[in-house]
């Protein structure tokens, strides 16, 4: 065997090595089942069981004025926090003077019907919904913070989406064991999103809330765990009861 045919096999046999011939697995194979049950859990699954699992606690002493004045401007940008998510989840934005009151615009789609809806400030029939219930997180700890933690926590773009009044009114103060979104592709995300605020916040679950999560998140085990928002402490000139 010649040098020149000896470098030709060689290279060959690398390429093989490269594209798994060799061993028979195909890079589909190595890719089959990465969305099933056995799947390597994903940074939102993950993320559940680094929540604290607890019974829920009474309702006792809760009001919205324990989280502050609604929609409170605590990012210090000029404008309310509800004209700030109308900002970040409208198309077709417009506003009623300069560039903070959201006059109207559309939810294309809306997050939890997979429907159009039209936003017209007055008579809209998009609220924005906090993923985490107040009441909800009341119950599973908020009741033992500082206000100035409860007020971050109502204010956070994290914990706040525009979306469909009606689905969301049926919600309550619901978590993921007793309702999710009725468009089922948004559910992951829904999710990921309720466990991302929980973890921030240190806001525990139920046993059975915990297991919903996982249920759901098991059918999308790579679903990233979202990141961002506001601190965990409003600014200082902030005040709730």
């Amino acid at each position: 065997m010649n040098r020149r045919t000896g470098g030709v096999r060689a290279a060959l046999l690398l390429a093989l090595l490269v594209t798994g011939s060799v061993t028979g697995c195909t890079p589909q194979e190595e890719d089959s089942g990465s969305s099933g049950p056995d799947a390597k859990a994903g940074p939102a699954l993950a993320a559940v069981d680094a929540l604290t699992v607890k019974g829920r606690a009474p309702k006792t002493g809760y009001d919205r004025d324990r989280f502050g004045s609604p929609w409170a401007d605590t990012d210090s940008n000029g404008c309310g926090t509800r004209d700030d998510i109308l900002k970040r989840d409208l198309e077709d934005v417009k506003y009623r003077d300069g560039d903070c009151e959201v006059a109207s615009g559309s939810l294309a789609p809306d997050p939890y019907t997979g429907k159009d809806v039209t936003f017209v400030r007055g008579r809209s029939q998009v609220d924005i919904d906090h993923l985490v219930a107040l009441s909800d997180a009341w119950q599973k700890g908020a009741g033992t913070w500082e206000p100035s933690k409860r007020i971050a926590f109502a204010n956070d773009p994290l914990n706040l989406l525009a979306v469909d009044a009606g689905p969301n009114r049926g919600k309550g103060d619901g978590d993921t064991a007793t309702w999710l979104p009725p468009d089922k592709g948004y559910r992951c995300a829904y999710v990921a999103r309720q466990v991302a605020v929980k973890k921030k916040y240190g806001v525990w679950v139920t046993g059975a809330e915990r297991d919903a999560m996982k249920r759901v998140l098991t059918g999308c085990p790579q679903e990233k765990l979202p990141t961002g928002g506001s601190p965990t402490s409003a600014p200082g000139r902030f005040h709730a009861r």
